[in-house]
């Protein structure tokens, strides 16, 4: 007989039969859960919530897309990557949030907007998604003035076939944009109607800031 007692595939209730919370910090928390195997084994599994996030595959005119050169603290080094932030205002829009992130990165706003891809990061620790917008028809606005690593961003311009490259060649790394950057060349090579920015993102996580939340209605 089978584990999961001669169950059919993909019929079991992962049921979490306990929770605790180990660390709840600015970005993050860490949970154990206690959740029901097939075959009535429960076993823990670490669970990092997340907040969801935004990022923007802009391109202009020319048909170069526009990147940004970060440092990123855990792995000691900049990376090229898409304008990209959090989702951490509740109930805040993701549009919304994807054109606030590429004005305070680029200076940049977009006439012409549209749900690219949309990436579940590392499903197997965390809850953390990502939504990868196309915009167009791009023109300078308002930046903010940049704080912290902000304030040491480097804007740089890229062809699109160039920059898919990049991705291809190990030099862009970053899962966001090489995410983008091939949704984007796929997109283009199989005709794919994008779909509108207003799309629902049913896989958008919100049980950090429902945590987040409440902590605060506790204080």
């Amino acid at each position: 007989m089978s584990e999961n007692g001669g169950a059919q595939p993909g019929s079991h209730d992962f049921e979490t039969v306990a929770s605790k919370t180990m660390y709840s910090g600015a970005i993050l928390a860490l949970r154990i859960d206690q959740v029901a195997m097939p075959g009535g084994r429960v076993v823990e599994r670490e669970v990092i919530e997340h907040h969801a996030a935004v990022a923007v595959a802009a391109i202009d005119d020319a048909d170069n897309v526009v990147l940004v050169r970060q440092y990123r603290h855990p792995i000691g080094r900049r990376l090229l990557e898409l304008p990209a932030g959090l989702l951490d205002v509740p109930s805040e829009d993701p549009l919304a949030a994807a054109k606030r992130e590429l004005a305070e990165e680029t200076g940049l706003a977009a006439r012409e907007w549209s749900v690219l891809v949309d990436v579940a990061l590392s499903p197997g620790f965390t809850d953390e998604a990502l939504r990868v917008y196309a915009a167009r028809g791009l023109y300078e606005t308002d930046r903010p003035e940049p704080e912290l690593e902000e304030a040491d961003l480097e804007l740089v311009r890229l062809p699109v076939d160039e920059a898919v490259r990049a991705a291809l060649a190990g030099e862009i790394v970053n899962a966001t944009a090489v995410a983008g950057l091939l949704a984007l060349a796929a997109a283009r090579a199989g005709g794919a109607q994008l779909r509108p920015a207003d799309a629902p993102w049913p896989g958008q996580p919100t049980a950090f800031l429902r945590r987040k939340a409440q902590r605060q209605s506790e204080d």
